[in-house]
């Protein structure tokens, strides 16, 4: 036992001496910054990209853990972010650009209180974090902050050169033309960047010919559509305007040259960037195909709704050409069998190239287009003359947004046969009456609104109550509920009716 107690008290004698010879280390090893890695998904390569890159990175610190990141895309600026990944979208300048990125992981050790300028390897990082409950821009008690520790002084980098690309363009799915039109179209397309959208500059607009600059209109970048008319028959060289998007309140400062009056024609569209790359030049109407542009032969239009397989075209024809007097001082537009992009726009549009309509239907007659166009049409002077009925279920108020007719109150008859008395009105005796010819079905009388019609044509023997023609008040609106190819029997009083109204009532010039 004693030896025992002799060998423990050797022991300690040892530790001790040891001990108080070793020198105490008072220099501990301070917390350390973190390290920061970076890559570009999917490709570990930095190579050309496009304007939007997916950039990754991490960070790892030796002696604690990393709270976040710094990053910059100038040396200068730095934004702080807890993700480890982020999607840029670039920039593109005139030409190629390269970006640097750099980034700087954050660790955990900070000072345990807000600091108002965070200043680590000769960079100042601005403020530390903050969320703002309060919205006054500075950090007040109580708002969470993130508390910043040491900073990696060697950020991780990487060049990103991005390279402009140009933009593409191509005709959307509505711009389909027609072989012949007036000299009024509409055409729509679809422009895009990979570099972003908003950095086409111009959309570039010619007719006919794009090697000659002077025939080059130059659209503000955003404009996906237009319509083009002109009406200057006298010259041989017309200029078109250029509608933005269809509009007549917004009209191009410069006008198109190029258009070919009786001939075929071409449109060319190009889109261009800020750096000057420029698409292909597209076509319509494409490879070696052209649509024809005819020039007006009057003041009069023609218009062809008429659906049903009878004489009602040939009806017309001879009534203007010969007991009219108008041959070649009028022209035909039916939109059924050339129907142009963008119908409405460029229907109106075409209307208003003549100071007079004749707008001829059966029972269908397209109640869209007479909603959107005659009321304007009349506003900016045009006259218009309709012999046109309408299906056996019609909304009245769609027919009032272009007839002075009252909205609650109608009449219609199944058929009437031929023979039937049309009767003007006593107050309007020069108008001729009418007799219809051959059976016609699905007929609609009306009752006028006193403030925007004046009674003209009724039904003698009661078929119909109302009236089944009447004018409004200023008379540059002519409406009968019959179609006159059907109504020329007894004296065949058509020619004179249509005299009346053109010559007399819209003062046309034969």
């Amino acid at each position: 036992m004693l030896r025992v107690v002799k060998i423990i008290s050797i022991i300690l004698f040892v530790f001790g001496y040891f001990s108080c010879t070793e020198e105490v280390v008072d220099n501990p090893i301070g917390n350390q910054p973190p390290q920061t890695g970076l890559f570009l998904y999917p490709d570990s390569s930095i190579s050309s990209q496009p304007s939007k890159l997916d950039v990754h990175w991490w960070g790892d610190d030796p002696d604690g853990f990393v709270i976040g990141y710094y990053f910059s895309w100038d040396s200068k600026n730095w934004s702080f972010t807890k993700s480890n990944d982020s999607l840029f979208a670039l920039q593109v300048g005139i030409a190629d650009t390269n970006y640097v990125f750099q980034i700087s992981a954050v660790d955990n050790g900070g000072n345990g209180k807000y600091d108002n300028n965070i200043i680590q390897n000769e960079i100042d990082y601005g403020t530390e974090p903050f969320t703002d409950k309060n919205n006054n821009g500075v950090w007040d008690q109580g708002e969470n902050y993130i508390d910043i520790g040491l900073i990696d002084p060697t950020p991780a980098d990487a060049d990103f050169p991005i390279k402009n690309s140009a933009p593409v363009i191509e005709w959307n799915d509505l711009t389909v033309l027609p072989d012949t039109s007036f000299p009024v179209m509409s055409f729509g397309w679809d422009a895009s960047d990979i570099d972003g959208d908003g950095t086409i500059l111009k959309i570039n607009v010619a007719l006919n010919d794009t090697s000659n600059p002077d025939n080059i209109v130059s659209l503000d970048g955003t404009v996906r559509n237009i319509s083009i008319r002109t009406s200057d028959f006298s010259s041989s060289s017309p200029l078109s305007e250029i509608l933005i998007g269809g509009l007549e309140s917004n009209i191009a400062e410069q006008k198109l040259p190029g258009i070919i009056l009786n001939g075929n024609n071409r449109l060319y569209v190009q889109a261009e960037d800020i750096s000057g790359a420029k698409s292909d030049f597209i076509e319509l109407p494409g490879g070696s195909k052209t649509w024809y542009v005819k020039k007006p032969k009057g003041n009069l239009l023609l218009v062809d709704d008429y659906l049903t397989l009878d004489d009602a075209a040939s009806f017309y024809t001879k009534m203007l050409n010969d007991s009219l007097g108008l041959k070649e001082k009028y022209d035909v537009y039916d939109f059924h069998n050339q129907t142009p992009p963008y119908l409405n726009v460029t229907f109106l549009l075409t209307l208003k190239l003549f100071n007079y309509v004749f707008w001829y239907t059966d029972n269908a007659p397209s109640l869209d287009l007479l909603s959107a166009s005659i009321q304007n049409y009349i506003e900016n002077g045009g006259k218009i003359a309709f012999s046109m009925q309408f299906p056996q279920t019609v909304d009245l108020e769609v027919l009032q947004s272009f007839l002075p007719i009252r909205t609650d109150l109608s009449d219609s008859r199944t058929s009437l046969l031929g023979g039937v008395k049309i009767s003007s009105d006593t107050t309007q005796p020069e108008y001729p009456n009418l007799q219809i010819s051959s059976s016609i079905f699905r007929v609609k009388s009306f009752y006028l609104n006193p403030l925007g019609g004046i009674p003209i044509y009724y039904f003698p023997d009661q078929e119909l109550n109302g009236y089944i023609g009447f004018t409004d008040l200023d008379k540059k609106l002519f409406f009968i509920g019959v179609p006159l190819n059907k109504a020329n029997g007894g004296n065949a009083n058509v020619k004179s009716l249509l005299n009346k109204v053109f010559f007399q009532d819209f003062g046309l010039t034969p």
